[in-house]
């Protein structure tokens, strides 16, 4: 399935969206200084080794993407060619130079790593924190940026909320995120760990995990309940001036606001927004 990207790669890169041409320098790799922005920390041996392979073959065929840094150049895109060359010591790498600023470095490295699905669900859930938290993007500007409803966006920083462990196994693919979806529906942190060691173990499907769960959390009948318009205006309001999720719970006398933060970074900077 063809995934649509609201904003293109091509558009980030070029100010021209409709100039495809580039010039290509070629820049010493010792000048070179990885991104800091990355949103990718894991890099997969089996495929390193066939771009290596590759490279040594044909050489670098794709330049990879720089901007100006202190001192040489700063990487943007294209890590895995540069450490592939870097593995064969090649002293230079064929380059497209960029004036882009921090958040563009970011954006361009997440879209590129995304289309070519090559971040695991942790890291794609750490870049959106990033433009949320360091950036103060909306979930609704991440969603349009990477072609997502927001709702899918909340989903995915959710999964930063799961114990380390099991962060762990997701980013090595022990898990799925069908499965780390089920187990957020767990209350304990001790039985979310059990269950997921459960399901490495036995091998277990989504939907045989759901079952544990329904025996395990017996389901609480809910009687339907009429949500009040003005208070789903002010519950979307809140969430688009806080770019985070907010629930409000409104019974006959009181009630309560939730607002949802997924690091010590993230609250620090919802404390700045409301002590404003």
């Amino acid at each position: 399935m063809e995934k649509r990207l609201g904003k293109g790669l091509e558009a980030l890169i070029s100010s021209d969206p409709g100039k495809n041409k580039e010039k290509v320098a070629k820049i010493r790799l010792k000048d070179i200084v990885p991104n800091p922005f990355q949103p990718r920390k894991i890099f997969k041996e089996s495929k390193m080794e066939e771009l290596v392979s590759s490279i040594k073959a044909k050489g670098v065929i794709q330049p990879v993407l720089l901007r100006t840094a202190q001192s040489g150049f700063e990487l943007i895109a294209g890590e895995r060619r540069f450490r592939a060359a870097q593995e064969l010591d090649l002293e230079e790498i064929p380059a497209i130079i960029k004036e882009i600023d921090d958040v563009n470095s970011l954006e361009i490295s997440l879209i590129e790593n995304i289309q070519r699905e090559e971040l695991n669900p942790i890291e794609e859930a750490q870049a959106y924190q990033q433009l949320v938290a360091n950036f103060n993007y909306t979930l609704d500007k991440v969603g349009l940026m990477m072609g997502k409803d927001k709702s899918t966006i909340s989903n995915s920083l959710r999964l930063l909320t799961l114990e380390d462990e099991i962060q762990k196994d997701l980013e090595d693919g022990l898990i799925s995120t069908g499965h780390a979806k089920v187990l957020l529906s767990v209350p304990s942190p001790h039985k979310r760990k059990r269950l997921a060691q459960t399901v490495i173990k036995h091998g277990l499907s989504v939907r045989q995990v759901e079952e544990l769960v329904k025996k395990e959390i017996p389901s609480k009948r809910k009687l339907p309940k009429t949500v009040n318009p003005e208070v789903l205006k002010i519950e979307e309001s809140l969430q688009h001036q806080l770019g985070t999720k907010v629930s409000i719970q409104q019974g006959k006398k009181r009630g309560r606001i939730e607002i949802h933060f997924y690091s010590t970074e993230d609250l620090d900077r919802l404390l700045g927004l409301l002590a404003q």
